[in-house]
């Protein structure tokens, strides 16, 4: 097996939410940056808004890591090809260290990706309400599974001086290093909603001042020096880079692409940015819109990808930009290929909240107190166009929204959560679900999709 070049590379953990990870490690990837590195941003999981955080922070796309929706052994091969010429990686984890896919052991938890790039962990505590009893918590994390190699803290919401002598006396105890000491700062960090943090492209210039913040905290805070050393100390992984071209097995002709729309703009900020270059591999040229601006698609779109976002908070906006509905209905009932999730989905509805939309769908959506998340596993129940019939996929739902669809619906995906139900839509050439899916799991999905381009 090829053994790849070594990326110096840490991975951001806590023992649960809340302790402050997305702030220092966006802070360590800006801080990191400043000193003129190119610094690799990763998140472990599903999430889409914080790698947005992270691009901002080090000016490359932010990718995530996620186990269950790629499997544990495309974790290292993407994860090289996101590092690709890069100085160091950080990885941030998502909720506790291992904490992961429900009921399925260490499946898609931080602690799993950290053993997976043999990489070590640094783990964000919260000390606001402890002292000595730091030392017991970190010992527990750092014992828990010997494979985990912790390789020191920050501690978090520091009070004082005298706070931040007890806290490192307790640690030095216990043999642990601390590599950093963050204050209490409310000023320092991200508005949240009903579905976590703002996206970056909500609140550009409020999200470039946030992560300066960040950085200068981490700065001020951490030992830079030492968390660069602990990250050299992880070696060489014995895999290959992932690579978009030998996954779809297309070949491309660069004379003769076929153009695929894709939404973007405030609305609709989900994306897998392995999705667009698997897209672009199979022969795609790929061009954005913004559906709260542009009042008609890309000049000879012959394929349409609107993925996830907020649309519940652009309703009327993109209600109000009836030319580009107009013009989304029209392609989609001519049959031509359609891919859409979740606020895609909804989107393509007659209705959101009583303010019309696309109209392509017979469904109608709304806002719900409910929020609906988890990881899922998927069949497709007939034939589209990103899927021929039984073909498995794993995905992710996330949203607090219901879509009730009129009679005679055909589904997109059969599936158990826990109980077995049909979900999302497929018509004509349009595949609509609120699931959303990772194509490096399945690249045949981006080949299946352009090819359709080709022939509709």
């Amino acid at each position: 097996m090829v053994t790849s070049p070594s990326v110096p590379r840490l991975v951001i953990a806590a023992p649960s939410s809340g302790s402050g990870k997305t702030t220092v490690a966006t802070g360590l990837m800006a801080a990191f940056a400043a000193r003129g590195l190119a610094v690799s941003p990763h998140k472990v999981g599903p999430d889409y808004i914080d790698p947005g955080y992270h691009a901002l922070a080090t000016g490359r796309a932010g990718r995530n890591l996620d186990a269950y929706l790629c499997g544990p052994e495309l974790v290292a091969p993407l994860f090289l090809h996101g590092a690709r010429g890069c100085d160091l990686a950080v990885v941030e984890g998502v909720m506790g260290l291992y904490d992961g896919a429900a009921g399925q052991g260490e499946l898609a938890s931080t602690a799993q990706v950290a053993k997976l790039l043999r990489a070590p962990v640094v783990l964000v505590v919260d000390a606001s309400s402890q002292s000595r009893s730091v030392a017991a918590l970190v010992h527990g994390f750092a014992s828990w599974d010997p494979q985990v190699r912790m390789g020191g803290v920050i501690l978090n919401k520091v009070a004082s001086d005298r706070h931040e002598a007890l806290l490192r006396d307790a640690l030095d105890a216990a043999g642990v290093p601390v590599l950093g000491a963050l204050r209490r700062t409310p000023s320092v960090g991200t508005p949240s909603r009903h579905l976590g943090l703002v996206p970056v492209a909500e609140r550009q210039s409020e999200a470039v001042r946030a992560v300066e913040a960040m950085a200068a905290q981490v700065a001020r805070g951490c030992d830079l020096d030492a968390l660069a050393a602990l990250a050299r100390g992880a070696g060489p992984l014995p895999d290959a880079a992932w690579d978009a071209a030998e996954a779809t097995g297309a070949v491309a002709d660069p004379a003769s692409p076929v153009t695929v729309a894709v939404a973007g703009g405030a609305a609709f900020t989900f994306s897998y940015a392995e999705n667009i270059e698997l897209l672009t591999a199979a022969g795609a040229d790929v061009v954005p819109f913004d559906p709260l601006r542009d009042e008609r698609l890309p000049e000879g779109t012959r394929g349409l990808v609107i993925g996830g976002g907020f649309p519940e908070m652009y309703a009327g906006e993109l209600s109000a930009n009836e030319p580009l509905r107009r013009a989304v209905a029209t392609f989609a009932l001519s049959g031509a290929p359609v891919a859409a999730e979740c606020a895609g989905l909804l989107y393509l509805c007659r209705e959101l909240d009583g303010r019309p939309m696309c109209g392509v769908l017979d469904a109608r959506a709304r806002m719900s107190e409910r929020l609906t998340l988890g990881y899922r596993d998927a069949v497709a129940v007939g034939d589209s166009v990103l899927a021929p019939a039984g073909t498995r996929m794993r995905g992710h739902e996330f949203h607090r929204t219901v879509v009730e669809p009129g009679a005679g619906a055909a589904p997109a995906w059969g599936m158990r959560t826990p109980v077995r139900r049909v979900e999302g839509f497929v018509e004509r050439g349009v595949h609509a679900s609120y699931l959303h899916t990772h194509w490096a799991a399945d690249p045949g999905v981006a080949r299946r999709f352009v090819d359709g381009c080709r022939t509709s």
